[in-house]
């Protein structure tokens, strides 16, 4: 509610300044958006258009699995895969079926991975995107199971692999199956690694956890966007665990870059552009 507490009335709301009402006017409507960095105001057209880039400060906000199909994906070449497959709450886990629900509902997809085939520039790819709308994208036996068919889809038609990470980790409603899937991921990507077919890793902002301890990091070529936070344990847990403070920037995309845990940082404007000049050297 912005500026103000949940429990005022509407009558409370009167008594506020016109520049304060304004401000709650166009945080809460569904066209405008405030930036968390520079805290401008707006409009979600102009957002759109520069592809969920802050025009004002250059602040990233998140895309979510249908734009990122539609911004690197050539025009009418995408055809998704494992379009049925969805979660199911074998572990009758509290309030878990009411997540998905949800989770469905707020995301238009049945679980938090699209995959399917198309092309960049030309060039045949399998491509598996992550979205962190669906349950923070964590990775259940169906976001696993999506990821290691696209990838062994890539093995068997020896066509690059591509895997956009967004996650906060293992769904722990789940249990060990949820674990179970960075232990078959990563076996996917090694089997790709020994056929010498390549596979390009974009993690973006959020990529945590177990996702992040698996294919995520496994990349031939690991291409992110600025800023973005790429970790297993979130800063706040490695500083209580060590007694330490930990460096400026720490897990953010420029550090990596320095310590050589990402090796390229892409524009969002420029990253379709990016894994293609990679997969012209790499097919």
């Amino acid at each position: 509610m912005g500026i103000f507490s949940a429990k005022k009335t509407k009558n409370q709301y009167a008594k506020v300044t016109t520049k304060s009402k304004l401000t709650l006017d166009i945080t809460e409507s569904s066209q405008w958006k405030k930036c968390s960095k520079c805290n401008e105001i707006i409009y979600n057209e102009d957002l759109k258009n520069n592809l969920n880039v802050c025009p004002k400060c250059g602040n990233y906000f998140p895309l979510n699995a249908f734009e990122r199909i539609e911004l690197l994906i050539d025009e009418r070449t995408f055809e998704e895969q494992d379009i049925t497959l969805n979660s199911k709450d074998f572990l009758n886990f509290p309030m878990y079926k009411e997540k998905l629900e949800e989770s469905i509902d707020k995301s238009r997809m049945l679980d938090a991975v699209i995959s399917g085939s198309g092309k960049i520039n030309g060039i045949d790819v399998n491509i598996a995107v992550m979205d962190f709308n669906f349950m923070g994208g964590s990775m259940g036996s169906v976001v696993g199971e999506k990821v290691t068919r696209i990838l062994e889809k890539s093995l068997k038609e020896k066509v690059p692999a591509i895997v956009v990470a967004s996650s906060g980790g293992a769904r722990m409603q789940e249990g060990i199956v949820s674990l179970m899937q960075m232990a078959k991921t990563s076996g996917a990507v090694k089997r790709l690694n020994e056929e010498g077919v390549p596979f390009i890793s974009v993690p973006v902002n959020p990529t945590t956890g177990g996702v992040t301890a698996s294919f995520a990091m496994l990349g031939d070529v690991i291409i992110t966007e600025p800023d973005a936070l790429i970790g297993f344990a979130g800063p706040r847990v490695i500083e209580q665990t060590i007694n330490q403070k930990l460096p400026k920037g720490f897990q953010r995309a420029e550090f990596l870059l320095e310590h050589g845990m990402v090796d390229i940082i892409s524009e969002r404007k420029d990253l379709k552009e990016t894994i293609f000049r990679v997969l012209e050297k790499l097919v």
